[in-house]
């Protein structure tokens, strides 16, 4: 059985979106599934990561095709260099930032990567006029991806799976986009039209298979998840007491609460003040920057983005691992995919975030750490001196269970299962 994949992020491509199509890819295999991979020729990715490219399995067929990009158009108007966005919309643009805010959500639906949907749509009737697969899957977001797969579907009559690795009109940002009533609707129209065409879906939670449910019937949750990671190197704990966050951390990601808590107790107990080290790995947003500025801790290590293997370092060697969830309005339905590296790196988590969410529910039901409410701080302050309490006495370990179900391998054999009965 062949399917085809249509994915925006392939390695070299970094972070988080390349992950979860890069790991089926390599799993699908072992079920008999093989896949063929479509992807940009030139893309402009926000983050590269080379050390991917070895996890790309060398059998596998990838077909490539240019893309244009509005930014590169708009490059021409600016004076330095345009960059790529890492996942954050600036709060704060200066007057000719709010313009191309304004044309971006309005003009570029459902996002800027609308201008690859007709050449890929015309390029893949002719491939697949001389290849026979059984069954297309695009990954979204961008979701231009996923009207790719809708015409291809209304042409050719395949097929076809559509994958949310994030939600559409409920993605953390969303509500921030200055979107008029038409746009908004227009976005809700093509989700729709989109998710009723498809002949199966995927989310990443139980929040979103929820909110699909009323379009279609048969949606799977297929979480994220993690993948074996070999090290030559022995990994030693951290001698400080060391708290790190993998990953963007944007405004909404902020905890504001968990800085003031930190500071709070550094100013009460001085062996804390001197045990802590916090390990901020990844892209860091202006205004986290400038809240850090108004507490006195010192002990901050802002380190940028790492390949994937040393991220997996970092993550073993600390000694809690922090997760905190956007504080947006869908909140309850965001599971972050560091949180299935989180636990494969058994250490302790502490998260901020929805204790009725989807997350707080993986967390639980594995035993993985704790997760107070965005606004609870005297839960926060307690939990943290319960870890510190740990560490000082030597016992600061995770006591997880249950988390080989999310690992890649055997979530692929969950999806392969989908794709044939899809299929049939």
């Amino acid at each position: 059985m062949k399917v085809l994949i249509i994915t925006y992020y392939w390695p070299p491509s970094g972070g988080s979106g390349v992950q979860r199509w890069l790991k089926f890819v390599k799993y699908l295999q072992d079920s008999g599934i093989e896949p063929v991979v479509y992807t940009v020729e030139n893309p402009k990715y926000p983050i590269i990561d080379t050390s991917l490219i070895d996890d790309v399995p060398k059998n596998v067929k990838i077909l490539r095709q240019p893309i244009w990009e509005p930014n590169n158009l708009l490059s021409i108007f600016k004076r330095k260099k345009t960059i790529q966005s890492a996942g954050f919309l600036n709060s704060n643009p200066s007057f000719f930032g709010k313009i191309m805010q304004y044309i971006r959500a309005n003009y570029f639906i459902p996002d800027a990567r609308k201008y690859w949907i007709k050449p890929s749509v015309k390029y893949l009737k002719g491939y697949l006029s001389e290849h026979n697969v059984d069954a297309i899957i695009t990954s979204g977001p961008p979701h231009s991806l996923h009207l790719i797969g809708l015409e291809l579907k209304k042409q050719l009559s395949i097929k076809w799976i559509s994958d949310f690795r994030d939600p559409w009109i409920d993605i953390d940002y969303f509500h921030q986009l200055p979107l008029t009533k038409k746009s908004k609707e227009m976005h809700q129209q093509l989700e729709e039209e989109v998710v009723k065409n498809s002949d199966a879906v995927l989310v990443v939670g139980n929040n979103m298979k929820e909110n699909f449910k009323k379009y279609i019937s048969n949606i799977h949750v297929l979480t994220n998840g993690f993948d074996t990671i070999t090290s030559d190197e022995k990994i030693m704990l951290d001698t400080s007491f060391s708290i790190t966050h993998i990953g963007m951390m944007n405004a909404d990601r902020n905890s504001k609460i968990f800085w003031k808590i930190l500071s709070e107790i550094c100013s009460e107990n001085i062996d804390f003040k001197q045990d802590l080290e916090i390990k901020l790995i990844g892209k860091i947003a202006d205004e986290v920057v400038e809240n850090l500025e108004v507490y006195p801790l010192k002990n901050i290590k802002r380190i940028g983005y790492v390949s994937h293997q040393k991220v997996a370092e970092y993550q073993q060697k600390s000694q809690v691992l922090l997760l905190t969830v956007n504080n947006v309005p869908s909140a309850k339905g965001i599971i972050t995919g560091k949180i299935f590296e989180y636990l494969h790196a058994k250490r302790p988590i502490l998260a901020i975030g929805p204790t009725d969410g989807d997350l707080a529910e993986i967390i639980r039901k594995t035993n993985a750490g704790v997760i107070v409410n965005f606004d609870d701080e005297k839960q926060l302050k307690k939990e943290i001196l319960s870890l510190y309490r740990a560490f000082k006495e030597g016992d600061l370990m995770s006591n997880s269970k249950n988390i080989q179900q999310y690992h890649r391998k055997k979530l692929a054999k969950k999806l392969t299962k989908i794709i044939k009965e899809t299929v049939s």
